[in-house]
């Protein structure tokens, strides 16, 4: 099992104090406790004990704070310990990995940018315990940063004062750096800035939200912004606000296996316990299935996010495959999530209400992990640049292995221009395809070369091309392509059991099915095109045997966790 335990955390690290990290913050929420954590959620609590808790442990300092600019030798951006922080916290709740989020975002134009004054200032902020935000979306145009109306304008030489709002920004009410986004006044310039909570220019206008979180709305009203507080200019800052982008959406897949892998310990605990018409509820044939599933999808987002993690830390300008692989965890891992909550629910049914539970929490916030840093609407629409050049024009690479070594991630402040994704070629993806023989496999298999028919006997139209709605499924289907590919991969690096594997392509080829369906009901799609989707339709392996064995596993998690009162 891969599946995040707190009561034995078995997760590889090559240092003693990355770990160390890892079961100090496991402690710090086990000692706060399960009634504690729901009543300050219920209370709107701003968690200021948590963000104390960071400071003396220096937690945000030593894990999001590159060697370069390192003020201590434990200090680097190491994805493989970012992975795991991020999983623990999105365990415990989502307030407390938001805070953690957003602080990754603000800090990404910093570390971006050459300013040296401000890098050294981030990261003395950091030792001091400092949160920080990111400054991009505004109220009447979301996250459209063509469209942004903060701007900054040039008093005199090395001096500006700043003028605009910025909307749905987390941490507004307590960041040392707020990375701000906006145009230089009279030019469609942009540029990245840093403001101060604290500055008395700083109008803090509100909260936006019901929640612990502070996802502030913020005035900036003639604020004096000093040459040395510049980041970025032009089209570099453009390149920047996309490239943090890039670093941050890649966390909410772990939140969302986090709030996941504590919702199920629930379930199966209260299932496995309760009786129903003289029958244990996990003993109904429906529950196992549902159990199952959510079990199979849970074990795969994992996987999948883990994977792509890999790439990410050996990407190079020559290999920027993460571009694609990276904003399918953003889209794809949390929409698993949802549905594991979903199926997971359905077996608790009312229970899932109560108010001293988790999952209470986990059910309303599991919601929100698509909706954030792009919609998967975007998202999906971006994953539809690389369609040509994954499915038909593979290169080769040399193999990257797991990635879990002691190394700074630098890359990923060092990306470069944003353009020429369409151009980004991929490994074949067969190779994957073929490390595992197994029912489930050969018929997801089959329903993907029957899908590059369809693209190549009846390809979209240019009219077509511009039908979201339509795309957006055929981006669906592409998707699970993709996510098959790197489950895979990871599938043989961790020596995975087969029959686990088997009964994750089993909802993979049903999850397909299902959006060729979907597919088939688009009112863009030609006569031709429909004709190909039935083939598209393929009928998973329901191996009896195989799926007791699953069942066990999972029946098997009961009473392996329960957060303590």
């Amino acid at each position: 099992m891969i599946l995040l335990n707190p009561n034995d955390y078995k997760r590889n690290y090559h240092d003693e104090h990355s770990r160390e990290i890892m079961l100090k913050t496991i402690a710090f929420f086990e000692s706060k406790g399960l009634a504690k954590l729901k009543n300050d959620d219920r209370e709107r609590v701003w968690y200021q004990d948590f963000i104390d808790f960071v400071k003396e442990n220096k937690i945000f300092a030593h894990l999001l704070t590159p060697k370069a600019d390192a003020l201590d030798e434990d200090s680097r951006w190491d994805m493989w310990r970012i992975q795991g922080l991020n999983e623990i916290l999105g365990f415990y709740g989502l307030a407390y990995w938001y805070v953690w989020q957003v602080s990754i975002l603000g800090l990404g134009p910093i570390w971006m940018s050459k300013n040296k004054k401000m890098r050294r200032r981030a990261a003395e902020y950091l030792q001091n315990g400092s949160v920080f935000a990111f400054g991009l979306s505004e109220r009447e145009h979301g996250a459209d940063v063509y469209s942004t109306e903060m701007s900054l304008k040039k008093v005199k030489e090395g001096a500006y004062v700043a003028n605009g709002s910025k909307y749905y920004i987390g941490n507004a009410n307590s960041a040392d750096m707020v990375s701000t986004f906006g145009k230089m006044e009279g030019s469609d310039d942009y540029v990245f800035f840093v403001a101060n909570y604290n500055n008395p220019n700083y109008d803090l206008v509100k909260n936006t939200v019901n929640s612990q979180n502070y996802v502030g709305e913020y005035r900036l009203n003639n604020y004096p912004v000093s040459e040395d507080e510049v980041l970025v200019k032009g089209s570099e800052a453009w390149d920047v606000a996309l490239n943090t982008v890039n670093v941050g959406k890649y966390n909410l897949g772990w939140a969302s296996i986090g709030m996941c892998t504590h919702a199920l310990y629930e379930a199966i605990n209260h299932a496995s316990n309760r009786m129903l018409y003289g029958m244990h509820v996990t003993d109904f044939p429906h529950v196992k299935r549902m159990f199952v599933d959510a079990y199979a999808k849970l074990t795969a987002m994992k996987m999948y996010a883990m994977r792509t993690a890999d790439y990410m830390r050996s990407a190079s300008h020559e290999d920027r495959r993460y571009l694609l692989y990276d904003p399918m965890v953003k889209m794809k891992v949390t929409l698993e999530g949802e549905d594991v909550v979903n199926l997971l629910w359905d077996v608790i049914a009312a229970k899932g209400f109560e108010k001293d539970s988790f999952f209470e929490l986990a059910a309303r916030d599991i919601r929100a992990l698509p909706k954030l840093e792009g919609t998967v609407h975007v998202n999906v629409a971006l994953v539809n640049k690389f369609i040509q050049n994954f499915l038909f024009n593979p290169k080769e690479y040399p193999e990257i292995p797991q990635r879990d070594d002691v190394a700074d991630d630098t890359f990923l402040f060092n990306q470069g221009p944003t353009h020429g994704l369409s151009k980004i070629q991929f490994h074949d993806y067969h190779l994957a395809y073929d490390l595992f023989d197994t029912p489930n496999i050969r018929i997801f298999k089959q329903q993907i070369e029957d899908y590059k028919m369809m693209l190549v006997k009846a390809p979209a139209g240019k009219q077509q091309q511009q039908d979201i709605d339509l795309m957006l499924n055929v981006g669906q289907l592409f998707s699970l392509v993709v996510y098959g590919q790197l489950i895979l991969e990871e599938a043989n690096i961790l020596k995975m059991d087969v029959d686990l594997v088997d009964q994750i392509f089993e909802f993979m080829v049903r999850d397909f099915s299902k959006f060729a369906v979907d597919l088939y009901g688009r009112q863009g799609l030609t006569e031709e095109q429909a004709a190909w989707v039935p083939k598209l339709i393929g009928k998973a392996n329901p191996d009896f045997k195989r799926f007791g064995k699953i069942w066990k596993e999972v029946h098997g998690l009961n009473g392996l966790y329960q957060m303590k009162p």
